[in-house]
C-alpha cells in the first residue's frame, strides 16, 4: 500500500499523534452516556423532589440509585474534561501556559469528580451531609 506522506513530512517524521482517535472516541463515547444518563437523572430529580431531603437520602439509599448517579456525576466531570482540554489545546498558544492549563483542568475535573462522588454515596450510606 502506498504512503500518503510527501518526502518532506517523511524525512522530518511528521504524522500523526497517535492520540486524536482515542479522544474523540472518549468525547462519543461519554457524550452518549450522558445522553441516557441525563435523562435518567431529570426524571429522577422530578420525582424525587415532592420528598424533601428524607426523600431523597431515602431513594439515594437504593444501590441502584447511587450508583448509576455517581456514574452521571464522574461522566459529566470527564466530558467535561476532555472538552475544555480540546480548548486549550486549540487557542492557546504559549507552551508553558497551555500545559498548566491542562494540567489545572485534570485537577479541577479529578477533584470535583471525587468530592461529588464522596458527597452522594456518605448521603447514601446514611452518613448525612459534609
Amino acid at each position: 500500500m502506498a504512503g500518503y506522506r510527501t518526502p518532506l513530512g517523511h524525512a522530518r517524521g511528521l504524522g500523526s499523534a497517535k492520540h486524536g482517535v482515542g479522544h474523540f472516541i472518549g468525547q462519543r463515547v461519554s457524550a452518549f452516556a450522558l445522553l441516557g444518563l441525563t435523562i435518567w437523572g431529570a426524571w429522577s430529580a422530578v420525582s424525587v423532589v415532592a420528598g424533601g431531603y428524607v426523600g431523597a437520602r431515602f431513594w439515594l439509599a437504593s444501590p441502584i440509585n447511587a450508583a448509576l448517579i455517581t456514574l452521571l456525576v464522574v461522566t459529566g466531570f470527564y466530558h467535561a474534561r476532555l472538552g475544555m482540554q480540546v480548548v486549550v489545546e486549540d487557542y492557546i498558544e504559549r507552551k508553558f501556559t497551555r500545559t498548566v492549563l491542562l494540567i489545572l483542568n485534570t485537577f479541577v475535573a479529578a477533584g470535583g469528580a471525587m468530592l461529588a462522588a464522596v458527597c452522594l454515596l456518605k448521603v447514601a450510606f446514611g452518613g448525612g451531609a459534609l
